[in-house]
């Protein structure tokens, strides 16, 4: 094996890899294809260019994203650190002056003697992964060429080219006094002796579904209002790839009145336990994480801003008062099936030289990417040493985040840092900032432990 390691892609998570591993002495070929080519979205030449919000979200503890930076502050972070000393003023959040912010890790990078940064696009990734190891670290605008070369690798089937994701909602945000328990059908086989076992699965919570009942005036406000919200523009490239894949639920609302209760709101298979009828239309949430804290909305892909899907989603019956962990999105973004690839180090379980880092693996946002680049540059610091493997716990962000990219699922979408994703606290806690800050604490302390050990 080659006495460095290799990085591919030169943005937020591969340029946190190449510091980290730099750090210790060890060399790196950091590859970025910049400015012999360029993706679609960047045009700066500088390394960890940021192409949309200037923002990395909120510096406050009980804020998950603000959680994340100060486990990676705690960590030697090269590119939270960065951010510290180029930020602009945002109250609470840290938000940077992009330009400086780019030309300082260029510059830091550039001045270390272990880091070699190539200027080309990698065409060989195979050839590579012979000679040792190799990070994976090339964003959500990944070239073509190499997609193909990592689909060759990963599977066909375990490449995706667009993001077009539900919203994701904290379970205990959820008015049970209308939403209810059940699988289609379940309760409407006819047998009274099934009836009753139904029944007892419901209160036991032992379905597969969350299952939101609306009345003919419920769904028609509804449908109103989802036609009328503002959406995001997307991209020309973008526009052909996704619609192609899927349908936004706005756009299929506009089909005609009755098109959602034909489609994703087909209320067939199902009683409203408020009234012992089949209701006018039901919206489903499908469970999302192993511990069944997090649901999402099924068949609710759509390119509604943000501000509006808190609002019209809202307006569903049982989500008056609902905690959105995750928004729903529709853009271009290439990642891989992390789940079936991946462990919690971000390392390819059937290629042991090859580690995945950035929005590729399915974390989403600036301060997730970075964390990925952490635990995937650390603990390929440990397999060039032939050491044992740093996974940590999922007490912490970093950590979380980290499981819940490497845990099996059913649908598995892209996820950003937030707190249904760490451990529940054993007693129910309303006040969500007294929540927050009691999992924050419990998250800082394990990752003191884990830098201690």
């Amino acid at each position: 094996m080659k006495d460095y390691i290799t990085i591919i892609g030169g943005g937020l998570a591969g340029t946190e890899a190449a510091y980290q591993i730099a750090k210790v002495g060890i060399k790196v070929k950091l590859y970025e294809m910049k400015p012999t080519k360029f993706s679609k979205a960047h045009s700066s030449t500088n390394l960890a260019e940021i192409v949309c919000s200037n923002s990395f979200k909120s510096n406050l503890h009980t804020n998950a994203c603000g959680l994340l930076k100060e486990e990676l502050r705690m960590l030697d972070s090269m590119l939270i650190k960065t951010a510290d000393k180029t930020s602009v003023p945002a109250g609470q959040a840290l938000a940077v002056d992009r330009e400086k912010f780019s030309q300082k890790i260029t510059k830091q990078l550039e001045e270390m003697k272990e880091i070699e940064i190539i200027r080309e696009e990698v065409t060989n990734l195979e050839e590579m992964l012979k000679e040792g190891i190799v990070i994976v670290a090339t964003g959500p605008l990944t070239s073509d060429s190499l997609a193909e070369q990592i689909r060759k690798i990963t599977g066909k089937e375990r490449l995706a080219f667009y993001d077009a994701a539900a919203p994701i909602i904290e379970k205990n945000s959820i008015n049970f006094d209308i939403a209810f328990y059940g699988n289609r059908y379940d309760q409407e086989r006819g047998k009274e002796e099934e009836l009753e076992e139904w029944k007892k699965r419901i209160e036991a919570q032992e379905a597969s579904y969350i299952n939101l009942p609306m009345n003919k005036e419920e769904y028609e406000t509804f449908c109103q209002e989802l036609i009328q919200a503002e959406v995001v523009e997307l991209h020309e490239f973008e526009k052909r790839e996704i619609f192609e894949g899927c349908m936004p639920i706005e756009v299929m609302a506009k089909r005609g009145l009755d098109t959602l209760r034909f489609g994703p709101l087909k209320p067939v298979g199902f009683t409203d336990l408020r009234t012992g009828r089949r209701p006018y239309a039901v919206v489903q949430l499908r469970q999302d994480n192993e511990e069944g804290t997090l649901f999402n909305m099924v068949g609710f892909q759509t390119n509604l801003k943000y501000g509006e899907q808190k609002r019209v989603f809202s307006l569903i019956p049982g989500l008056q008062n609902a905690e959105f962990i995750k928004y729903g999105v529709m853009h271009r973004n290439t990642f891989i099936n992390s789940p079936d690839l991946l462990d919690q180090t971000y390392q390819m379980k059937e290629m042991p030289n090859l580690y995945f880092a950035g929005q590729i693996t399915g974390v989403e946002g600036y301060v997730e990417s970075i964390s990925s680049g952490m635990v995937a540059a650390l603990n390929a610091i440990r397999k060039l040493k032939q050491e044992e493997k740093i996974i940590f716990s999922k007490e912490t962000m970093i950590g979380a985040l980290a499981d819940y990219i490497a845990s099996p699922k059913e649908n598995f979408q892209p996820m950003n840092a937030n707190f249904g994703i760490l451990p529940q606290l054993p007693e129910r806690i309303k006040d969500k900032k007294v929540k927050y800050g009691k999992l924050a604490d419990i998250a800082l302390e394990a990752m003191s432990r884990a830098i201690k050990n």
